[in-house]
This record gives structure tokens, C-alpha cells and sequence, in this order.
């Protein structure tokens, strides 16, 4: 809880503008009330605003402070409909189908962000990542040099010494099922970036494998070692190193044998996965064996914050992540 309490301090400390594409969503609404009262960020609910008061008032929530803004009736609802034609036109898209489009709650929040007319957002409440994602890699996109959207979970491991005082960030756990070397290389130096700016870590990444250095010979051992390259040649200022067996990348005792002199073994508080299969069962199991609190998925990789929620989240757990998407955008500045 106290690495949470941290991030809702920092986005307190530097409030920005956080878009809530479901704005007449109960959970949402209660969150917004939340987030207003402690001061964690500005509001924007997309929506109906007859609707959006209306369920507010049913559910006894006070939203007062919050902008609320009607996709349809929007004075940057024609601006967005040009910027996104102009955007996919070559994709096959007209003019029509792009007034269709903004029309989405959705896609309206992401021009909203892409447009600097809010720092982030955040939905996923009663809609699928799919939907969530699309518009967020068509309008916002990727990060210079990262090449792909990825997720990251910050595992809080109690009564452990490893990693940053039992702090860890693991990716990529929620995206992407079989990642290339060239797309490895992109999540390892998202996932630093999301260590620096969220935690304040400095980041010292590990690209597992089942192989430490060459201990094993396969087709999916390369794939992690030149994936250490590649990121090591994308962001040469961050402490990277491959591949690694987990107990190399996180204890001292096991790094000095099987990777001495190694500036990241035994030592790594970020630490990559080679595949989904293996990231997110890896979460999972120290989630449930080791009692770990596991915040997350987090949205990495945007050139503008846009995080997913998962469908049974409670109004709490919106409120934790406008407040981790808020701290990104700040970080983005």
C-alpha cells in the first residue's frame, strides 16, 4: 500500500487533466467523487451529461468539479473528425466513417489526449482491451523508439530482500502473447522508463530466459540474447542485461556464479519475460505463493498514457489507476 500511497501523492503534487471515457458508469462516477474530494487529478466524463447527472444523483455521488463533455456536442467534435480522416485516410477511411468513429466515447477521449486537450485516460470498466487499445494505437501510438503497447505489473513481495526491497516490476504479463527480439527490446526499455517514472526506481532489467549466458542452446535462447542487444542499443544509458535465468537475475549469491560481473544479475527489480505464457503465469504465482500485492496490468509503451481497467474493477481500483496514469503523464512531460 505504501508504493500506492506514493504514486497518489505524486499526481497530487502535479494534477493533471484524466479523461474517463464511461462517464455514466457507476463505478466510474464513484471513483470521480473520490478522485475530486482527495485532489488526485482533474476529471473529464465522457458522455450523455443528462445521463451522467442523472445516474449521479440516483447514486447519491457528488461529481461537482468535474468536466463533462458530450462526444456529440462537443465544439472539438469536427476538429477530431478532420485530424482522424487525415490520420486513416490511407487506412481506406472517409470522412463519414470518421464522424462515425469520434462518435465513440472512446476514440473521442484518445484525440481528446493526442490533441493536449487531456494528459491521459482511463475505461475498461465495461469495455473489452480490444476496444480500449485500438483507438490508443491509431491516434496516440508509440513512444519514440518502442515499437509496441505492453503491460506491466509492480509485484510489492512482503518480507523480501531481493529486487528493490521486495519491489519489482514484471512485464510483459496482459498483451502480447509472442513477442519478437526486436519487441522484447521495446518492453524492457518501456518497462525501465515505467520503473523510473512511477516508482522511482532506477532500473536494472533482466530479460529471463531458461538459459543464463549461453548455459543452453535454442532457437528461443537467441531470441532473448539478441533482444538484450537490440535494447541495449535502443536506450545504451539503462542497465540491461541477458539473458538471465531468474534466480541469476534476482539473487547475489547465484548471479557472482553463473554471471559474474554482470551489473544487473542478482540484483534486477525489472525483469522481462520472454512470452505472455510465462510473464503471466510468473505474476500469478508470486501473486498467490509469495503473498505479493500485484498492481496492475499497467499500459506502457503510449506516447500518451491510456490505461485498461478489468471489467470487475471496483471504484477503487479506478481510482488507483487515474492516479498511475496521472503520475505517467507527468512523466511524459
Amino acid at each position: 500500500m505504501e508504493i500506492l500511497k506514493g504514486i497518489i501523492e505524486k499526481a497530487k503534487k502535479n494534477r493533471k487533466k484524466i479523461i474517463l471515457a464511461e462517464g455514466p458508469e457507476p463505478r466510474t462516477l464513484k471513483a470521480a467523487e473520490m478522485i475530486i474530494k482527495d485532489g488526485v487529478s482533474d476529471i473529464v466524463l465522457l458522455g450523455n451529461p443528462d445521463d451522467i447527472k442523472n445516474k449521479a444523483a440516483e447514486l447519491n455521488v457528488n461529481i461537482e468539479g468535474a468536466e463533462i463533455i458530450d462526444p456529440l456536442n462537443s465544439p472539438f467534435f469536427e476538429d477530431y473528425v478532420k485530424k482522424y480522416y487525415e490520420m486513416r485516410k490511407s487506412k481506406g477511411i472517409d470522412i463519414d466513417k470518421a464522424k462515425e468513429t469520434i462518435k465513440n466515447p472512446l476514440y473521442f477521449g484518445c484525440m481528446m489526449v493526442q490533441n493536449g486537450d487531456g494528459d491521459g485516460m482511463v475505461a475498461g470498466a465495461i469495455n473489452t482491451t480490444a476496444d480500449l487499445l485500438r483507438p490508443a494505437f491509431q491516434i496516440i501510438k508509440t513512444a519514440p523508439n518502442i515499437s509496441i503497447v505492453s503491460s506491466a505489473f509492480v509485484m510489492i513481495v512482503p518480507d523480501c530482500n531481493y529486487g528493490s526491497e521486495g519491489v519489482f516490476l514484471f512485464a510483459d504479463c496482459a498483451i502480447n502473447p509472442n513477442p519478437t527480439s526486436e519487441e522484447l527490446a521495446s518492453i524492457a526499455v518501456a518497462s525501465a522508463t515505467t520503473a523510473k517514472v512511477l516508482l522511482g526506481l532506477e532500473p536494472k532489467v533482466a530479460m529471463l530466459s531458461f538459459s543464463t549466458k549461453g548455459s543452453a542452446q535454442h532457437e528461443l535462447v537467441d531470441k532473448v540474447a539478441n533482444a538484450t542487444k537490440l535494447a541495449k542499443e535502443i536506450a545504451p544509458d539503462i542497465l540491461i542485461d541477458g539473458e538471465l535465468q531468474a534466480d541469476a537475475a534476482i539473487i547475489p549469491s547465484v548471479a557472482s556464479l553463473k554471471a559474474p560481473g554482470s551489473s544487473v544479475a542478482g540484483s534486477a527489480n525489472v525483469l522481462i519475460f520472454p512470452d505472455l505464457q510465462s510473464g503471466n503465469i510468473g505474476y500469478k504465482l508470486v501473486q498467490r505463493l509469495a503473498k505479493a500485492q500485484a498492481i496492475g496490468p499497467i499500459s506502457q509503451g503510449l506516447n500518451k498514457p491510456v490505461n485498461d481497467l478489468s471489467r470487475g474493477c471496483s471504484a477503487e481500483d479506478i481510482y488507483n489507476v487515474v492516479a498511475i496514469t496521472a503520475v505517467q503523464a507527468k512523466g511524459n512531460n
